[in-house]
C-alpha cells in the first residue's frame, strides 16, 4: 500500500490528536493492520523498524490504515447488504449511532461533542 495519505500535504502531528508515544502508536497501527488484513488486501510491513520501513511515523500509519479499514468495512457493507436501502441504512444512520456511542465513551465528563 503506497497510499499513506501524503496527498494531504506535510504531516504535522500536533493539535487535537490523542497524545501517545511512538511505541503506543505502533501497537495501535499493528492492531489496525491485523484487522484490515482479515477483511481486505494485505497491508505491508512498513512501520518503523519493520522489513519494508517506509519512513513514516506510526501515528501516520494509524491514520492511513484506519482509513483503509473504514473503506474495507464500507465495501463489505455494500457487498453483504440484501438491498441498497439496507446498505445505506447500515453505512449511514447505524454507523453514525455507533460513532456517537464511541465518542460518548471517550468524552470527558460534562463535555459535549
Amino acid at each position: 500500500m503506497d497510499d499513506h495519505g501524503d496527498d494531504f500535504g506535510r504531516w504535522v502531528m500536533e493539535g487535537n490528536a490523542v497524545q501517545r508515544t511512538e511505541e503506543e502508536w505502533a501497537t495501535i497501527a499493528g492492531y489496525i493492520r491485523h484487522a484490515a488484513n482479515k477483511v481486505g488486501p494485505v497491508l505491508p510491513l512498513c512501520l518503523p523498524g519493520e522489513p519494508q520501513e517506509c519512513g513514516r511515523s506510526a501515528q501516520q500509519h494509524v491514520l492511513a490504515w484506519a482509513a483503509h479499514l473504514k473503506a474495507a468495512a464500507h465495501h463489505l457493507i455494500e457487498q453483504s447488504a440484501p438491498s441498497e436501502a439496507r446498505a445505506a441504512h447500515v453505512a449511514g444512520p447505524l454507523y453514525q449511532r455507533r460513532l456517537a456511542e464511541l465518542r460518548a465513551q471517550n468524552a470527558p465528563v460534562g463535555a459535549s461533542r
